[in-house]
């Protein structure tokens, strides 16, 4: 009777063990799901959540551009400006320097300018923004997609230069989206976009904005690196200095 007794409550605990492990199995498994959950949600709503307003930047007034360049290519002073669309500073010069350089300097035929980015320097999104920059000029609007990215520039990979974002911004500058989607979707500039980083490394570059003005001497070329987002006085008398250098 005794021995009945003892491998009923051997039973009985070894049923309440099973049923303890199992509840914390399916608890185990519980959490796992939900964890799973939460992680393909973060990945998927930035799908699906509605595309806020996009801002209108004010217009630049450029003469002469050719894709990602402005003014006469044969001007006796070249700017290289090398540029992340994520970066504050890169946006600070375009909303502060820009106009005023463009109008002193390129217009009147004295510097032929040319905007480059720097890779992914900040991060995939300024990849993203750079295709899609240069996607836009393939249909003359480089520089309207330019000052767009700018305009709409709002923290650092934070999904403001999603593709679904890049899009919706090529739309308000009423492309062809067929054109435009053939080409961002390709990575059709995915090439020139890492030689603009090379292109900046080698030429001293390690920041952005940065901007190598270039002039000829006598027959030798010389070159001044401007570091971060200066102010038009800065532009214009590393300008000048070069023109009179050249004599003119």
């Amino acid at each position: 009777m005794s021995n009945t007794k003892d491998g009923s409550k051997r039973q009985l605990r070894r049923e309440q063990i099973r049923r303890k492990e199992m509840r914390s199995r399916y608890t185990a498994i519980g959490f796992i799901t939900l964890g799973a959950i939460f992680i393909a949600f973060l990945f998927i709503y930035p799908n699906f959540k509605p595309i806020g307003a996009i801002s209108t930047p004010v217009a630049i007034s450029r003469s002469n551009v050719k894709f990602n360049a402005v003014g006469d290519l044969n001007a006796p002073v070249k700017i290289d400006e090398y540029s992340d669309f994520q970066c504050p500073f890169c946006r600070n010069f375009t909303d502060t320097t820009e106009a005023s350089l463009v109008e002193k300097f390129v217009t009147s035929g004295k510097v032929y300018f040319v905007y480059h980015t720097f890779g992914e320097y900040i991060g995939s999104e300024s990849g993203a923004a750079a295709e899609a920059a240069y996607c836009a000029g393939d249909q003359e609007k480089f520089w309207e997609m330019h000052d767009m990215l700018f305009a709409n520039q709002s923290g650092e990979n934070a999904g403001t230069f999603s593709d679904r974002y890049l899009t919706a911004m090529a739309e308000k500058l009423s492309l062809d989206m067929t054109v435009f989607k053939s080409c961002y979707n390709g990575n059709n500039y995915k090439d020139l976009i890492a030689q603009d980083a090379k292109d900046g490394q080698a030429a001293g570059v390690k920041a952005t904005p940065s901007f190598v003005i270039s002039y000829s001497v006598n027959g030798a070329v010389k070159t001044k690196l401007i570091e971060g987002a200066q102010t038009i006085d800065v532009f214009q008398t590393d300008i000048e200095s070069a023109l009179a250098e050249m004599g003119k």
